[in-house]
């Protein structure tokens, strides 16, 4: 009886688990066909793909995304950068500390943009960045004050050597030997050609003669040969001249000739730019090439030669200064022309960048050398009348932040 109820218990067990294998077996063959159909589908619906695993994006990326990094605000920063004592690349009239200004806030603060950090410009990574390239800074005075703030910027890790310069000493080239990064200035305030007749201080003896098709060599020639290339004018528009195109006189902008076309400087302003922009695009130069918008004065109380001054000690809020009427009138070529040409250029693989310095420099009037242009102008007489400077910024000084936007763009595209 005992030997009957064990081979009856044998015989149970070996059913059952002939019938547990099977039913594994099953099993296993519906999650392989569920996994098969399931691949299938995902294949051609990328929405299905990995549903089960949680994609993690860094908040890095998603900042750099969304992030403007022209638009922000100014805020209070502990030291400058540099001093007028460490670096010897200042111009006496971009010296505010060495002429005497008495004021210092205006050196404490750095550009924040409001959706992301901005790193303040790291030198030595920027020159190992640029080694075995070239840099070339096209443009007018501003453009010129510009590469004095990224030579004393870069001149903390290595001194550039001056390795050519013109006459004026308005087209100039740097290198940085351990690096062999070369730096250029190159003089054109209008980026086409001109006949101009002006001193260094802006007292003109002649209407400037205005060419708005024809490019000027001074920069053409060389274009290609650079790896980055900023291109920047504006304000030298805004100057009584005689505009020409194929040669022929169009008209003129606040010129005493009566028997001539009166025009308005932001026509030629846009004509320029397009003769500019045409030729970018057309140029198949395989670098990056970088067009700064203008950079906006501050006089108030009157112009540079009508008693114009800027007194403010500090930075301003967005909407506390009002830009005046012809920065406008650039500025909305600018914007209208730059709109146009980026899709043209991205079309023919053409690297152009817009570079919008605008706002960061209307929020800071307090800037600029004003009087401080000139050595000590006050220590005979407290109550000199000085001309001012409200166009072009003290060394340090607020232009030392487009470096740290320029350092961005480069590194980050």
């Amino acid at each position: 009886m005992v030997k009957r109820v064990e081979q009856w218990h044998w015989s149970y067990l070996h059913k059952n688990n002939y019938f547990l294998l099977k039913l594994g077996v099953s099993l296993l063959l519906a999650a392989l066909a569920f996994m098969l159909i399931f691949n299938k589908s995902s294949d051609s619906s990328p929405v299905l793909t990995a549903p089960f695993v949680e994609t993690t994006i860094s908040p890095d990326s998603v900042e750099k995304e969304k992030c403007n990094l022209f638009i922000g605000d100014w805020v209070y920063e502990a030291e400058p950068r540099y001093t007028n004592s460490s670096c010897s690349f200042i111009e006496d009239h971009q010296n505010c500390m060495k002429n005497g200004r008495p004021d210092s806030g205006y050196l404490h603060w750095r550009w924040k943009p409001r959706d992301c950090e901005l790193r303040r410009l790291d030198p030595r990574g920027f020159l190992d960045l640029m080694t075995n390239k070239s840099w070339a800074f096209i443009g007018d005075s501003i453009s010129r004050n510009h590469v004095h703030s990224i030579l004393c910027g870069l001149s903390m890790v290595e001194n550039p050597i001056e390795v050519y310069h013109d006459e004026t000493y308005k087209n100039r080239r740097w290198l940085f030997p351990s690096y062999n990064f070369t730096l250029s200035a190159l003089w054109s305030p209008f980026l086409t050609y001109a006949a101009t007749f002006e001193d260094s201080n802006g007292v003109s003896t002649g209407d400037i003669q205005l060419h708005l098709d024809v490019l000027d060599k001074n920069w053409t020639e060389e274009y290609k040969s650079h790896d980055y290339v900023m291109l920047s004018v504006g304000k030298w528009f805004t100057k009584t001249a005689v505009y020409y195109e194929n040669n022929t006189v169009l008209g003129c902008y606040n010129c005493t000739n009566t028997d001539l076309t009166k025009l308005r400087f932001n026509f030629a302003y846009r004509r320029a730019m397009r003769t500019v922009f045409d030729y970018i695009v057309g140029s198949n130069h395989e670098g990056v090439t970088f067009y700064r918008t203008s950079s906006p004065d501050h006089f108030e109380g009157g112009e540079w030669f009508s008693g114009g001054t800027c007194k403010r000690k500090a930075p301003v809020k967005e909407g506390e200064f009002e830009l005046n009427k012809p920065d406008k009138l650039l500025r909305d070529v600018e914007l209208e022309e730059l709109d146009k040409i980026l899709v043209k250029a991205s079309e023919k693989g053409v690297n152009l960048r817009l570079f919008d310095v605008h706002l960061m420099s209307l929020l800071r009037p307090d800037g600029h050398p004003g009087p401080y242009r000139f050595y000590q102008p006050f220590a005979e007489d407290e109550k000199a009348k000085v001309i001012n400077d409200c166009l072009h910024w003290c060394l340090p000084g607020p232009i030392d932040s487009w470096n740290d936007v320029l350092m961005e763009m480069v590194v980050n595209g």
